[in-house]
């Protein structure tokens, strides 16, 4: 497995933190994008996630550690998909998760849109059949197909749920979905914190509680950074409004720190690029080593 060095891996670290052999953590790329249906470039989210990282501070207060030198941090040459589409593009990512998993390692599968989420899914519930999974969106991503394709960014759920326990699904922060998707959540059991509900405080105040009150102790995540409100990340393919800040978000993880479950793997995707906009690209660099952090507490 090719590594990129300091000048393109995540945060830009010299090759003794970062080598695969001694890295604890394992970034993989996934430029994969196939169905975008709205607007695009979620292609170029893993290398600009990457370029922005090289800005991210090592310390983090709040933990009193730089996490990168204490675990190490590699990041792989980023997927070649040469035309696989579909089933042959997520055997590919479910291939190359699953052998850096035998390895011990932690991975992190940066996309690309949101179909790739269930190669990284699938790689980790292999290894850990009573994980749940916490999927963070705008979107529940249920439909059965979209514009013709099973394979759809907007289906990825749908196919989760042919492998995965749909009642140990967490959805955060959805706020679009069709009727298709809503009945399917009831007649499935999936768990949804719809943005309205938390909005209406259904959940009551502390609703990062009430979310993490519903997880199993083995926690994957799934992360569509669309589930922020677009004033915090507008470049993605589907922005949609009323949705979440940064520090609101993080007390979710807290809140999991305190109830002693665990961060097992996650994967970061959907970020397209605006030119001359940074912040978002920044932010969701940012959010990825705060969460590796949480996940190493």
């Amino acid at each position: 497995m090719k590594t990129l060095d300091s000048s393109r891996n995540f945060l830009a670290i010299d090759k003794e933190y970062s080598n695969l052999e001694d890295s604890k953590i394992v970034i993989v790329s996934a430029p994969y994008e196939h169905t975008v249906s709205y607007g695009k470039g979620a292609s170029f989210g893993p290398e600009e996630i990457l370029k922005a990282s090289a800005f991210v501070e090592f310390y983090d207060d709040e933990f009193d550690r730089e996490l990168c030198f204490d675990v190490g941090i590699t990041t792989l040459e980023p997927l070649d998909f040469n035309n696989l589409i579909n089933e042959d593009a997520l055997f590919l990512i479910e291939k190359t998760v699953s052998n850096l998993i035998d390895l011990d390692k932690f991975v992190i599968t940066l996309g690309g849109e949101h179909t790739i989420s269930s190669a990284p899914i699938l790689s980790h519930f292999k290894k850990y059949p009573d994980m749940c999974l916490l999927h963070f969106d705008a979107h529940s991503d249920l439909r059965d197909s979209y514009e013709g394709s099973k394979y759809s960014h907007a289906s990825v759920m749908a196919r989760v749920c042919e492998f995965f326990p749909p009642e140990r699904i967490v959805q955060v922060g959805i706020r679009a979905q069709c009727k298709e998707e809503a009945d399917f959540i009831k007649e499935k059991k999936i768990k949804t914190f719809y943005s309205s509900a938390i909005r209406r405080k259904i959940h009551g105040e502390n609703w990062q509680k009430q979310i993490v009150n519903s997880l199993g102790d083995l926690i994957y995540i799934s992360f569509d950074v669309d589930y922020f409100d677009p004033s915090i990340i507008p470049a993605t393919g589907t922005p949609e409004p009323d949705g979440f800040l940064y520090s609101e978000t993080l007390d979710i993880f807290r809140e999991i720190n305190k109830a002693g479950k665990k961060i097992i793997g996650f994967d970061v995707v959907e970020l397209s690029k605006i030119e001359g906009l940074s912040h978002p690209s920044l932010t969701t660099a940012r959010l990825i080593y705060k969460l590796l952090n949480f996940a190493f507490k």
